[in-house]
């Protein structure tokens, strides 16, 4: 029985707006679209920490491995880290590159075709949604935004572009996860239930703090005011501050900690797996328990997520404790699969539900190969490229349809935590609401109708593992009416 809905919400109806827009991507706009014999022109935006060892080196390796590609401009607020950049490229590709400080003049003067942006989570959505309406193609490090509300936004402007955007959250190029979402379509587990993962971490000076800070860093040399983004009303002006600069994950006004610079990797991989997008429930718990340094950002946090499609989220981490980490894995009602730990796997357990209930009497534990990826960073870059030269939106392994649904289950875990509250998610409309629309109450409604169960979008097993039996002494059921006896 295919899932209710599930079409509906597989690719996302979010706002007015979005529901204007057309239903598919629409071609890509043809002034800067690059040919298939030339080279793809790309400028980095804010190449500092992951910006700088992933992006510019991942693909400087890609350029001299034979990439058709031409790492040209980049736009870097902090003077010594630009010219550090600069001179990397310079070394490795033998092309001098242009310097700016301000985004936008890049991207008015430079020929790009792409941008690849490194900023902290609050330039996201800005950012992006700038280069989309430039005509350019995007990688931007996860999270995508800093809010839900942002990234249906930034869908919206995907889909209008026709550009191509990746999402960088380079394990969903691992091909385990397509692996295991066919064999969720077909019934492996049977009724898919539940997904579990987990991210677990532990430092003696506590958590983002190993990010170095440098005497070179001064106002002189940042350009704190662009940083903070205050004239764009991103964040309030703020004294200069190296940590916040530096460690900004630390803090809210930039980023939200463990759920967006963690969460987001193991959520997007689960959702990926099982084809689940949107939530409908989302609640956050946890604390800040132990890394009294003056962060904001909790230690200790958990965000459970209930799917409309009848499926059951959980993200478990401490950044204070990393031996005995819950294992990933994903929970149907015929078996599980098990993944363990990490983001690399050459394999996965299948574990089966005893015979007896699930009356299958071949299934035995088995390990499930799959193929490593010896550099998943350099990988996804790849598949971005390739998008790019195809011009193919949907040939990312991470499209902004995925990443917005990773968003919305860990930022409103966030907001859960920070204020108490259980949110509510409408993957029709995209409106975040506290009111409770009678969640317990549908699914009690669903069972005292006897109907079918909700299956993960692409279900293709029938009733395979979601139906139960029916003794024969539930005849007696049922309530008397009249003293009579309803058997």
């Amino acid at each position: 029985m295919e899932n209710q809905g599930s079409h509906r919400r597989s690719f996302i109806k979010t706002s007015a707006a979005v529901a204007a827009a057309a239903s598919v991507i629409q071609a890509p706009a043809p002034a800067r679209a690059a040919g298939s014999n030339e080279r793809l022109r790309i400028g980095f935006i804010g190449p500092g920490g992951r910006g700088f060892g992933a992006h510019v080196k991942k693909l400087a390796q890609l350029h001299k491995d034979g990439a058709n590609i031409e790492l040209v401009a980049l736009a870097e607020v902090y003077s010594v880290q630009r010219d550090r950049v600069a001179d990397y490229i310079e070394k490795e590709t033998g092309f001098k590159p242009a310097k700016y400080v301000d985004y936008r003049e890049m991207i008015e003067k430079e020929n790009l075709d792409a941008v690849a942006i490194g900023t902290p989570d609050h330039w996201h959505a800005k950012q992006t949604i700038d280069a989309l309406e430039a005509g350019l193609h995007v990688y931007c490090e996860k999270p995508m935004t800093k809010t839900v509300e942002e990234s249906l936004k930034v869908v919206d402007a995907w889909r209008k572009s026709g550009k191509v955007m990746q999402v960088g959250v380079q394990s969903t190029s691992l091909p385990v996860w397509d692996e295991v979402r066919e064999l969720l379509q077909d019934g492996k587990l049977g009724k898919v239930l539940m997904y579990q993962t987990e991210y677990f971490r532990n430092s003696a000076q506590g958590q983002w703090r190993y990010y170095k800070l440098e005497p070179e860093m001064t106002p002189t040399n940042v350009d704190w005011k662009r940083w903070l983004g205050s004239d764009e009303g991103l964040a309030e002006e703020i004294p200069f501050d190296r940590a916040v600069y530096k460690q900004w994950r630390r803090f809210w006004p930039f980023g939200s900690g463990m759920y967006t610079d963690l969460f987001v990797h193991r959520t997007t991989a689960m959702l990926k797996a099982t084809g689940l997008r949107f939530p409908a429930r989302v609640v956050g718990a946890g604390g800040l328990y132990m890394e009294y340094d003056g962060r904001d950002v909790p230690d200790v946090a958990t965000v459970a997520a209930d799917f409309p499609e009848g499926v059951h989220g959980l993200v478990n981490a401490t950044m204070c404790n990393q031996e005995t980490r819950i294992q990933q894995l994903i929970r149907g009602h015929n078996g599980s699969f098990v993944f363990g730990n990490g983001e690399q796997f050459d394999g996965f357990d299948f574990v089966p539900e005893r015979s007896q209930v699930t009356r299958i009497r071949d299934q035995k534990t088995e390990r499930i190969a799959t193929k490593p990826v010896a550099d998943t960073t350099y990988a996804h870059f790849k598949n971005w490229i390739e998008a790019c030269a195809a011009e193919e939106p949907l040939q990312c392994n991470n499209t902004p349809e995925l990443g917005a649904a990773a968003i919305a289950v860990v930022t409103l875990g966030a907001r859960s935590y920070r204020e108490g509250t259980v949110f509510f998610f409408d993957g029709d409309s995209g409106k975040i609401s506290t009111t409770d629309p009678g969640w317990a109450a549908s699914w009690e409604k669903l069972s005292a109708a006897r109907a079918p169960v909700k299956h993960i979008p692409g279900w293709r097993a029938g009733d395979t593992g979601s139906t139960l039996e029916e003794p024969d002494y539930m005849k007696l059921a049922g309530p008397w009416v009249d003293g009579k006896d309803p058997a």
